[in-house]
């Protein structure tokens, strides 16, 4: 592998995480299933790239200098 990404941008990552938080609610009695699992990994995908966008858009509106040569 050539191309480097920040550790928050792998989906594999997310999933150990959300894998790591639902043996912890298994403790607790809660089960999630895998399909499950893999949803709240999607979700989570789905919801920084709109974060991104916001935070895109947010910094261009508050920027004092225009876009140009």
């Amino acid at each position: 592998m050539e191309d480097n990404k920040a550790w928050w941008q792998s989906k594999a990552v997310w999933g150990g995480l959300v894998a790591l938080g639902s043996a912890a609610a298994g403790a607790f009695g809660i089960y999630i299933d895998g399909a499950t699992q893999e949803e709240i990994v999607n979700y989570i995908a789905v919801g920084a790239g709109a974060v991104g966008g916001l935070a895109a858009i947010y910094g261009r509106l508050r920027a004092e200098k225009k876009i140009g040569k």
